[in-house]
């Protein structure tokens, strides 16, 4: 039996300032009522802002506001929908397009039979590779981890004051 709502996370790591309100307005969309946004800048990117937003919602919500983020060039963001039953993450960046993933109910990245096949298919050990980590998104992980870094280090600053 599939839980009505899911629990979700929109994570907006940069987003230039004049696309913001736009942004709030497709997420109040999206999830049916206002959101309280807290929006803060983003030092790894000049003139950009940053967001986290919890909501809970119907299964597919994720993959809705993750079309709606990535039609907007520019955004460096995470969505990501979880239930017992698992759930679905979405990595987008302005170079890399945007990545999917089936996940368990702890957030693993399930690989699907048909993926294994196809990244199997080629005798050369560095394409079967490159295929595996495309399909685990390495590239998106290596390019977002510096932003999810950016909370930690504002806190290890605020600390040593």
């Amino acid at each position: 039996m599939h839980e009505k709502n899911l629990a979700g996370l929109v994570v907006i790591h940069s987003a230039p300032t004049a696309l913001r309100q736009h942004i709030e307005w497709g997420l109040n969309s999206l999830l049916g009522a206002p959101q309280n946004i807290f929006w803060r800048d983003q030092p790894l990117a000049p003139g950009t802002v940053r967001t986290t937003l919890e909501y809970r919602a119907p299964l597919g919500t994720a993959s809705k506001i993750a079309t709606a983020l990535k039609n907007w060039h520019y955004l460096r963001f995470e969505v990501s929908e979880l239930g017992k039953d698992g759930g679905e993450i979405f990595r987008c960046t302005p170079d890399l397009g945007i990545h999917r993933a089936t996940v368990d109910a702890v957030g693993t990245i399930l690989v699907s039979e048909d993926v294994i096949r196809k990244a199997l298919a080629h005798f050369d050990d560095v394409e079967i590779r490159e295929n595996l980590e495309r399909a685990l998104g390495k590239e998106w992980e290596v390019a977002l981890e510096p932003f999810r870094g950016v909370d930690l280090q504002e806190i290890q600053r605020l600390r040593a004051i």
